[in-house]
């Protein structure tokens, strides 16, 4: 702990620095580096939010707005194609013989289902209209769609008739799109009703796999789906910073990299 007395500016650049190495700062850790109260910190993030430089969470503070909004499926599809591309390709290959599989809602999902070529038969289940539409296409793909109240912007089914379809299965593998993944908030979607059916997805198959871009980390949607110590496996792109990484490897989550 530094006895040095610092001014004002000189804290806020060392705010700033930290926070763009990291991407995020907490309250707790400056008041260590800095020798300063919380209620000084507290102060020094407002100030600079004030200034756009930064945006407050609850313990500290993040470079980017944590909070994500709500976007049809047709505008997120077009969002890191190439990225959502390799990771589809990389969680088709984990798909094995005479499978049978969980897949979730969102763009990055559907990459997914675009690169299914399925060795013997598959049984998919999903809520996802854009998720089965692709599927359709392979005679040995049998699909399940899970019923209830569309919501539109994902073409996705949500509600009480879905998840009570799900209390009937136990799969090997769900494949789940999220809208953000906080370090402390866990994994998220911009729905309510649909982070509640992914809870059921989770309780329905014995690994779960999260495919996401790396835009989504740092990321909260107002629906939280689970805590990442629920989360077996990530699928991402080398866009995620070596403190996220190393944060989830030391939960003892693979990530895998395309």
């Amino acid at each position: 702990m530094s006895t040095e007395i610092l001014s004002l500016a000189e804290r806020h650049h060392i705010i700033i620095d930290a926070i763009k190495k990291e991407g995020k700062v907490n309250v707790l850790d400056l008041c260590n580096d800095l020798n300063v109260s919380s209620v000084t910190i507290r102060k020094d993030l407002k100030l600079l939010e004030t200034k756009n430089l930064l945006f407050r969470t609850h313990g500290g503070a993040t470079l980017s707005n944590p909070y994500t909004t709500d976007r049809h499926v047709n505008e997120k599809e077009t969002i890191k194609a190439g990225e959502k591309t390799e990771i589809g390709l990389l969680a088709a290959s984990l798909i094995e013989p005479d499978d049978c599989i969980i897949i979730g809602s969102g763009t990055t999902v559907q990459f997914l289902a675009r690169s299914i070529n399925p060795t013997g038969k598959l049984t998919v289940i999903t809520a996802a209209l854009n998720v089965a539409t692709e599927l359709n296409q392979h005679p040995d793909i049998e699909i399940l769609v899970l019923g209830g109240i569309l919501r539109k912007s994902s073409s996705s089914g949500t509600g009480l008739y879905a998840e009570k379809m799900l209390e009937n299965f136990s799969c090997s593998k769900l494949y789940l799109g999220v809208d953000g993944i906080d370090l402390e908030f866990g994994i998220s979607t911009t729905h309510v009703m649909e982070a509640q059916l992914n809870r059921k997805m989770i309780d329905a198959a014995q690994k779960t796999i999260v495919l996401t871009d790396s835009s989504k980390f740092g990321k909260r949607g107002f629906g939280r789906i689970c805590g990442l110590e629920e989360v077996d496996q990530i699928i991402t792109d080398k866009g995620i910073s070596e403190h996220s990484l190393e944060k989830l490897k030391g939960m003892g989550i693979e990530v895998t990299i395309v």
